[in-house]
């Protein structure tokens, strides 16, 4: 199975609004993208909504590898 892609858009809620993309990729790879500058970015340039946003979502996926994990050794 090849590696598969979740794209996620965020606007931040405060100012200067940035229009990010997370790319939450199936082998645990993040990229984040702000919209308007086209600049790859790291979650230590996320702020507090933005930040937020990111966390529960790699939540989410490591939750879900978890899951999928369990159901493929439960036999």
């Amino acid at each position: 199975m090849g590696i598969s892609c979740e794209n996620f858009r965020y606007v931040e809620k405060v100012r200067p609004f940035r229009d990010l993309t997370f790319k939450f990729y199936s082998d645990g790879r993040l990229v984040i993208i702000d919209n308007n500058t086209e600049e790859v970015i790291g979650p230590r340039d996320l702020k507090s909504d933005s930040r937020d946003f990111y966390v529960k979502r790699r939540i989410a996926f490591i939750k879900n590898q978890l899951h999928q994990s369990q159901l493929k050794y439960a036999l």
